[in-house]
């Protein structure tokens, strides 16, 4: 039996075991149906690019619905960086010093792989 490794509390109340198992201090029920609405529907559009490049679609015409599942995956970013410091972030600060820490170390590096 594999046993599991463990990794650097980020001091959000997330588990300290493999990232599958860590989990949101809270989730706004809304806002998890509008993202997860949102996924679907780019997930659809992500099929349909997939059927214009195999049909050699006009390159004009895929690359602007390219624009569109980013700016729609750029939306479901936002609520989640969002929630993350409503809930996650915050709680994390409010216990102090050493999940403060790894927090704020945690949300310099979403942000710096955010705005690439």
């Amino acid at each position: 039996m594999a046993s599991k490794r463990l990794l650097p509390h980020a001091g959000c109340g997330c588990a300290t075991h493999e990232p599958p198992a860590r989990q949101a201090v809270a989730v706004d029920g809304d806002i998890k149906t509008r993202n997860v609405k949102r996924l679907r529907r780019i997930e659809g559009q992500v099929r349909g690019l997939q059927r214009m490049v195999e049909e050699d679609r006009y390159c004009a015409d895929i690359l602007m619905q390219v624009s569109s599942v980013q700016e729609a995956l750029r939306a479901v970013s936002r609520e989640l960086m969002r929630n993350h410091l409503k809930h996650c972030a915050a709680s994390a600060i409010r216990k102090g010093d050493e999940e403060a820490e790894a927090m704020y170390d945690e949300l310099v590096e979403l942000m710096h792989k955010h705005a690439r």
